[in-house]
């Protein structure tokens, strides 16, 4: 198993909507490196594991690019290949599940923080729209 216990420190952002985002997604991202590098060495398994550091480490990349777009647009449009990325990562990590490369342990404890990115995405590209709207 690999550590999953992994602590990151907080960056000063304007908001706390853009702090718990970048942290959270650069935090998951860490987690999903130290899964990589697991399964290569513990399992030599090195095909799925490649895809979802792809993947993941987009979503963290796309998420801090949006908080320096240059507009509303840019913002949402920087969320949504997040949001497409995180499930495509939630995909891979179901995949390495039921073919028994990750553990139930390991599965339950990563799983539900990319549904939590995933969730965190959606509310914040609605509630920018409704903000975009009321102008």
């Amino acid at each position: 198993m690999w550590n999953t216990n992994y602590v990151i420190k907080t960056y000063k952002t304007n908001s706390m909507k853009e702090g718990a985002l970048q942290r959270k997604s650069t935090a998951f991202g860490v987690r999903i490196i130290n899964m990589k590098k697991h399964l290569q060495n513990e399992h030599r398994e090195f095909e799925m594991s490649s895809q979802v550091v792809r993947s993941d480490t987009s979503i963290s990349a796309n998420i801090h690019e949006a908080f320096s777009a240059q507009s509303d647009s840019d913002f949402i449009a920087k969320l949504y290949i997040s949001l497409k990325e995180a499930s495509e990562t939630r995909n891979w990590l179901e995949l390495l599940y039921k073919t028994n490369y990750i553990t139930d342990i390991e599965y339950s404890s990563i799983y539900p923080e990319c549904v939590e990115l995933v969730t965190l995405l959606i509310h914040t590209i609605k509630k920018k729209k409704a903000t975009m709207k009321r102008r």
